[in-house]
């Protein structure tokens, strides 16, 4: 078999939620047990991080793992999901994905028991990424949660630290309709005595986390608690964009100044929240000097080749395309969005185009709510299942005051906000991890 056949034997036998939503996923560990059991439980040959949260827990594990790259550990494993281009993007070793060779033959090896065991696609890739990381006898592996936590496949190791970003509104027809029922979910990966770093304190799920914590007799920190933000200024250096932060901590300086590629302003966020873990690291025993949190937030990208995270696609105009899809991660990007125009000359028209594209199983309007009415609109639809129709999308948020027209996939789209802009004006691709995917 050829990687290419490889991937349509799994697309085609294993549901993914990736494409087709809420069938595909299988709430409980009974699979990924079975799967691990079969091939040696490999999760217990590794240390490991746990990262759940609903937003800003993909660039939180980039940067821890692009810090223990930059402190010297040898073999950094990082799985994360779901991937924008090829399916090995979840499955990475030093920021290098593993060859295709590798899934090839992991697949025909184990090609009877996937089939025995009817495991969702995600499932699947959680047991290929352990047995690769326990194949490459990592030193640590990042572990990103796919959803949730408590019931997540992932959620079957026992880490050296547990991470929860933030909470808020996504998947609440799988996970809860509230922020307590969702940190519940989430607060399912705190292990007994194992520390966990919560990155945003939240009236509403800070008794969540501190019951579940004195429930396991696990050291908490809230990190917004330790650590804040002095400023942070985006500038350039050689041409790439850099956003540097810096941070206090306790009210004291804790570095200069932090550089980083990612240059979203929610960054910031996450920046507090990577360094608290990065302490309850080296509480553990792990060496990660000032100069190796410098170093590893500063090449996140070029060390774990993150995509999709307020990514500039193209200058003249300024092209950015960000996976931000629900109303926190959205709101967060428009806030941002709107600084830069404001930032602008007055003198010169500068106007947001945006291409807007997102899933069916999930209400938009609370998210096209959040939308600025004086932007022009390009609506699409991704090529999966699961895409919202965009003739469906444009009826949608033109009833919320939205004005903009139809285009039946992300090329013609960005393709026509591209004719339409001047070369002063902001292009924004997002609404869904997927219209990011194919604008890439």
């Amino acid at each position: 078999m050829t990687y290419a056949e490889v991937l349509e034997y799994l697309y085609s036998l294993l549901p993914i939620y990736q494409r087709v939503g809420a069938p595909a996923y299988k709430p409980g560990l009974q699979n990924i047990q079975l799967l691990c059991n079969e091939i040696g439980n490999p999760q217990n040959d590794f240390p490991s991080i746990h990262i759940a949260g609903t937003n800003g827990k993909g660039s939180t594990s980039h940067y821890m793992a692009s810090i223990l790259q930059s402190a010297g550990y040898k073999n950094v494993g990082l799985h994360t999901s779901p991937h924008l281009k090829d399916f090995r993007e979840r499955i990475k070793i030093n920021g290098i994905p593993i060859s295709e060779q590798e899934v090839i033959d992991f697949v025909i090896r184990y090609k009877d028991l996937i089939e025995r065991v009817d495991a969702s696609f995600f499932e699947l890739s959680v047991a290929m990424a352990f047995y690769f990381f326990a194949k490459a006898k990592c030193d640590i592996a990042v572990i990103e949660v796919g959803m949730g936590g408590r019931l997540d496949s992932t959620n079957i190791i026992t880490p050296v630290l547990s991470i929860i970003t933030n909470i808020s509104f996504d998947h609440v027809a799988l996970l809860g309709d509230t922020l307590e029922k969702i940190a519940f979910e989430k607060a399912g990966i705190i292990k007994p005595g194992v520390p966990v770093v919560i990155g945003e304190t939240q009236a509403e799920t800070k008794p969540v986390f501190l019951k579940k914590a004195k429930e396991c007799n696990s050291p908490i920190y809230f990190a917004d608690s330790i650590y804040s933000l002095k400023m942070s200024i985006l500038g350039q250096h050689s041409g790439i964009p850099f956003l540097t932060f810096y941070p206090l901590k306790n009210d004291q300086d804790y570095l200069p100044e932090l550089k980083s590629e990612l240059t979203g302003n929610y960054q910031t966020k996450n920046i507090l929240t990577v360094l608290c873990s990065v302490d309850r690291l080296r509480d553990s025993g792990y060496k990660i000097t000032e100069g190796n949190v410098r170093d590893g937030i500063a090449k996140v990208v070029s060390q774990t080749g993150l995509l999709g995270r307020w990514q500039i696609l193209s200058y003249n105009p300024l092209t950015i395309a960000d996976t931000g899809h629900n109303e926190a991660g959205i709101k967060e990007v428009f806030n941002q969005l709107v600084h830069i125009l404001e930032m602008g000359d007055p003198r010169v028209l500068k106007r947001l185009h945006v291409v807007f594209g997102v899933v069916k199983d999930k209400d938009p309007s609370p998210v096209l709510k959040l939308l600025p009415k004086d932007a022009a609109y390009y609506f699409c639809k991704a090529n999966i299942p699961r895409a919202l129709d965009e003739n469906e999308l444009l009826q949608l948020a033109s009833g919320l005051g939205l004005n903009g027209a139809a285009y039946p996939n992300v090329k013609e789209a960005l393709k026509a906000a591209r004719s339409n802009a001047s070369v002063s004006d902001v292009i924004f691709v997002g609404g869904s991890t997927f219209i990011v995917a194919e604008a890439l």
